[in-house]
């Protein structure tokens, strides 16, 4: 056979598939393509000059109508972090989405213990142990071992409960809910700064909270005052291969 003959023959069979799809099926292609959305939040984590010095990235979802993560199970909060690890370090643009800054993301149970692995970037990666997790000898013992890997720990939502003492030790920062402060108050403070800890003053809302924060001696800032969190689409970054 000539093999012009077989040339075209193969794109007058591709033509046919072509013709053969249906075009709601071909809409759908089209919009999936163009559509789905791999979205992560991103606020600014500042020092006292006003400098960005790290980011808090968080899952998001484009379903309006989905459940809170309050209500969620503890597959889907893996799934979460799963999420926004593949979104920021999963992707070849990470230095530009973290802008050489590092990233802390929220990591659970499996990746706290080792049954599932972060990724090996401790020069980027802080990893927030969620205050809702069950902290036990075995988490401590996890935490450990990813900070002489050379991964920064933060303690989140700190409020001085047994279990987040537990990780004091560990921990490279502690943040405050600083609206919480008026309740909590100073011994809070003090327990969190107890192992040299850097204090980072969470939902900082008013120029009263941050004025506050800044009087019992916070050294970083995050909250809707200072950067509203922005949702990134990282749909369109190159993923990470090999």
């Amino acid at each position: 056979m000539n093999p012009d003959d077989a040339d075209g023959r193969l794109r007058r069979l591709a033509a046919a598939v072509e013709d053969a799809i249906p075009d709601a099926l071909r809409r759908e292609w089209e919009r999936r393509s163009t559509t789905d959305a791999v979205l992560v939040a991103r606020q600014g984590i500042f020092n006292a000059a006003g400098e960005t010095t790290a980011y808090q990235f968080s899952y998001r979802t484009g379903d309006e109508m989905a459940p809170a993560p309050s209500s969620w199970s503890l597959k889907q909060h893996d799934e979460a972090t799963a999420h926004v690890l593949a979104a920021t370090f999963g992707r070849t643009d990470l230095d530009l989405v973290a802008q050489g800054r590092p990233l802390f993301v929220r990591c659970t149970r499996p990746y706290l213990v080792g049954d599932l692995s972060v990724p090996a970037r401790p020069d980027r990666l802080v990893i927030e142990v969620p205050h809702w997790v069950d902290v036990d000898r075995e988490i401590v013992t996890g935490v450990r071992r990813l900070r002489d890997a050379g991964f920064r720990i933060a303690v989140p939502s700190f409020v001085s409960t047994a279990h987040q003492r537990m990780l004091l030790p560990h921990a490279n920062f502690v943040k405050i809910d600083v609206r919480d402060l008026d309740v909590e108050g100073h011994p809070v403070v003090t327990m969190a700064r107890s192992y040299g800890a850097t204090l980072v003053a969470e939902y900082v809302e008013s120029a009263d909270l941050n004025a506050h924060a800044r009087e019992l001696g916070f050294r970083l800032f995050q909250g809707n005052l200072l950067e509203p969190a922005s949702v990134l689409d990282r749909a369109s970054s190159r993923p990470v291969t090999g």
